[in-house]
């Protein structure tokens, strides 16, 4: 991921190249010795939807808040299972602070793909000090249906803790990280990465379902203006769900993606 509309330098990933910044991408042929670069980007909004329903973009979904300064996020979610798809296609699932308005990010989360005849998943984090490239985490094998913890804190002033686990397999990584931005957004998303500099097609996830989530150490309360959807060629692609309704003094902390245009039910709670 990335800032909004700028292209990223790749690193490998799983037998792919992976950038993290705010481009669009080309589908680019992908061989089995991972000659493809793939990059992620910051939020490259289109316009503000209805106030109640949120805003649209062209390579992220999901939700974002901004009633920072944030010094932490986390979430919840199960890794979707990809679908055939006629050209190569990719999906990547993500927590993070900033990016959504400005320049800086920092963020981790998981990758959806299909190419070669075939789904590949794979863990990463990134930060903006890295060029928004996704840095691999090759100790961490990701298959459809594991369950992903994600947690990113400010441990000091300029000093950040990047924590993934796969819950499914137990397996857990952690980083101290250098970061310093601003903290103005903190956000929960699906994003359909850049290849070759231009937005991918966003891989057929299915769904995806992000909760429970924290910012700054409680519940976001999620609202619905606080959701994006992706469009691409014009076509809604990515669809966010209403947030969760929570039990009171509870309030809302998860949401529902879904591949495609029709809105899906928001989480049980």
């Amino acid at each position: 991921m990335g800032r909004d509309g700028r292209v990223r330098r790749f690193a490998r990933l799983g037998g792919v190249f992976v950038a993290v910044a705010g481009a669009q991408l080309l589908p680019v042929a992908v061989s089995h010795s991972g000659a493809v670069t793939l990059s992620l980007s910051s939020n490259h909004r289109v316009r503000a939807r209805a106030a109640a329903s949120g805003w649209t973009s062209s390579n992220w979904s999901g939700y974002a808040v901004t009633a920072g300064p944030y010094t932490s996020v986390t979430s919840t979610w199960t890794v979707p299972k990809v679908a055939a798809t006629r050209r190569a296609s990719y999906s990547a699932a993500w927590v993070g602070i900033d990016g959504f308005n400005n320049n800086s990010l920092i963020q981790t989360g998981t990758e959806q793909d299909y190419y070669n005849g075939a789904g590949h998943y794979a863990a990463w984090w990134t930060t903006s000090a890295q060029g928004f490239v996704e840095q691999p985490i090759s100790s961490m094998r990701v298959s459809p249906g594991n369950v992903m913890q994600a947690s990113i804190s400010q441990t000091s002033p300029g000093t950040w803790t990047i924590n993934l686990t796969n819950v499914t397999t137990g397996v857990g990584f952690n980083k101290t990280v250098a970061y310093s931005g601003p903290g103005a957004s903190a956000e929960w998303i699906l994003e359909a990465p850049t290849v070759g500099g231009r937005i991918a097609p966003l891989a057929h996830y299915g769904s995806a379902v992000f909760d429970p989530g924290t910012a700054n150490g409680v519940s976001p309360n999620l609202r619905a203006s606080n959701s994006g959807n992706l469009i691409q060629g014009g076509v809604v692609v990515s669809t966010a769900s209403n947030p969760d309704t929570e039990p009171a003094p509870a309030t809302p902390d998860g949401f529902t993606m879904a591949y495609g245009s029709t809105q899906p039910a928001p989480p049980s709670s």
